[in-house]
């Protein structure tokens, strides 16, 4: 079976045009081929082809062209494995978006052609047209957007378009590039915007790139920011594409709201491979491999069973999406699989520092555990006692019960050594002791937060979610931390809710909730207002 065999050119596209233009100007952004020029690969140009497909009918005007209405496909979907290129592609569809023949402007006569030098660039470049052929031109004063969850996703496109600018044929086509931006001739622009800096949402945007609207969903905004980029898009006569991974069925995300869609105006490149094929069984996962990512000819698929073959041990769901490109249903993990891991940080902590915490006691079964967070986000266990004990009890290195005095031991060192600003504390089991804190060191510092609450507790869980993934929420490497959050799933609790639970008894996700309330406390705390303090000395988190 070949994943190719539908691709046969019987309509109209600039897709030529453009594939022939970015192979003239873009440049490979990395590794052992890097600066050599980008071609793109038969799918690549598939899509590219499709994107631009013009409608037979299209009539061009000059002095009030026809953008958008002029082409086959509004926006487009590409869903593809990791490794697979989507990242470069997508850069090199964005440099001609800002500077290139992405505009139809009519049908060719013979001996027309595409001349660099008439708009801007001196590459010496030509393109002839075939009789009949569509005819393109770059777009004046472009306004474009790079979209993603948070800024490490961008950074997949991002980067490489940055390469791309400062080598090849487009050296001269930025007149600035920042961190998060580049600006164009003509007053034009690339933007990138997050979860975490939507202040450019509503902007006149031409065109917009949203990577991984997998993870793109009604809890965490980002199907909002979709609508809003998309209404956008219509005032300016703008197109999109959406590229993702496979989601996960379960968490109804953008992704999967235009794979469904019944709009015949949305082209989707989406490789599914044969249903009659086990991911779980080695010899037919390489067929599956091979299925879809044929044509990558830079991957290795020996590399990408190896990861799989190690994801599948932890996470068989995330690695068949991923890696299989199949759109499976996984066992309700709370976090996207490597999101913890990826906010780690060595940091130091200074005594005397304000901070907040979450506190999620228990007695004979579940685990207690104090984690603390400083007004800009950094959160870590404490510790305790002269040999520096982590605040962390596992009742069953305590003779099957929590020790409560080293707890309360725990909290007065804690209070002596830094300023404590809130503390969101679960009650249950330890209702007499939150109360007892809260006398002591103050009935607006230690407060209840109970855990079984529905609603604030799933609005607690989703602001995690987001701020570790726009980078608004680190942490320290506690190994304890990082299995309790890995064993956290959701389950459903009313309608667009979920709570967290255990896989099994013995997997528990007590630190996860900790880490869940010193970040709910802090959020709350900033918001009222809360002002550091001065450090006293330095501490050294362990």
């Amino acid at each position: 079976m070949s994943a190719t065999a539908e691709y046969v050119v019987d309509f109209p596209t600039l897709g030529f045009l453009v594939g022939d233009w970015i192979e003239q100007h873009c440049i490979i952004p990395d590794g052992f081929h890097k600066g050599k020029p980008y071609v793109m690969a038969d799918w690549q140009l598939w899509i590219t082809l499709n994107h631009y497909r013009v409608k037979p009918d299209a009539v061009w005007n000059p002095a009030d062209p026809v953008l958008a209405a002029s082409f086959h496909y509004r926006r487009s979907q590409i869903v593809a494995p990791q490794k697979t290129g989507k990242g470069p592609w997508s850069a090199a569809i964005i440099t001609n978006e800002a500077v290139g023949p992405s505009v139809f402007a009519g049908w060719a006569q013979p001996g027309d052609f595409y001349d660099c030098a008439e708009h801007g660039c001196d590459c010496g470049w030509t393109y002839e047209y075939e009789p009949g052929d569509p005819m393109g031109i770059p777009r004046p004063s472009p306004l474009i957007q790079l979209t993603a969850l948070s800024k490490d996703q961008t950074d997949n496109v991002f980067r490489p378009l940055q390469a791309m600018f400062r080598g090849g044929g487009l050296e001269v086509a930025a007149t600035r590039t920042g961190e998060e931006f580049i600006r164009l001739p003509g007053d034009g622009r690339i933007d990138v915007v997050t979860s975490s800096a939507k202040t450019k949402l509503g902007n006149p945007v031409t065109f917009v790139l949203q990577d991984e609207t997998g993870l793109w969903r009604k809890t965490n905004g980002m199907a909002e920011v979709a609508k809003t980029q998309r209404r956008g898009l219509a005032g300016m006569q703008g197109r999109s594409i959406e590229t993702t991974n496979c989601w996960d069925p379960s968490e109804e995300s953008v992704a999967q709201t235009t794979f469904e869609s019944l709009r015949p105006d949305i082209f989707r490149f989406y490789r599914e491979p044969p249903a009659d094929l086990s991911y779980k069984n080695k010899v037919e996962r390489r067929r599956i491999h091979k299925f879809v990512y044929e044509g990558s000819w830079w991957v290795n698929l020996d590399s990408i069973e190896a990861e799989a073959a190690e994801l599948l041990e932890t996470d068989p769901a995330n690695a068949e999406r991923f890696f299989g490109n199949r759109r499976v249903r996984g066992a309700g993990s709370w976090l996207p699989e490597g999101l913890w891991e990826s906010r780690t940080v060595a940091r130091e902590v200074l005594d005397g520092a304000s901070v907040c915490g979450g506190f999620d006691g228990s007695e004979t079964d579940d685990w207690t555990a104090i984690r603390l967070e400083t007004m800009d986000g950094f959160q870590f266990t404490p510790t305790y006692g002269p040999d520096s004990r982590p605040t962390i009890w596992n009742p069953a290195e305590w003779d099957g019960r929590v020790p409560r005095s080293e707890v309360h031991a725990a909290w007065a060192e804690i209070a002596d050594r830094y300023s404590l600003v809130r503390v969101y504390c679960d009650p249950p089991k330890w209702q007499t002791e939150v109360e007892s804190w809260a006398l002591e060191y103050g009935d607006d510092v230690f407060v209840e937060f109970a855990t079984y609450r529905g609603v604030p507790m799933f609005a607690a869980l989703e602001r995690t979610v987001t701020d570790l993934a726009s980078g608004g929420l680190s942490h320290d490497e506690c190994a304890l931390t990082r299995t309790h959050v890995g064993n956290a799933r959701k389950k459903a609790d009313g309608k667009d809710r979920y709570i967290l639970t255990k896989p099994s008894n013995a997997e528990k996700i007590d630190i996860a909730m900790t880490s869940v309330l010193a970040h709910e406390a802090r959020a709350d705390a900033v918001a009222a207002g809360w002002t550091d303090v001065k450090p006293k000395r330095r501490m050294v988190v362990r």
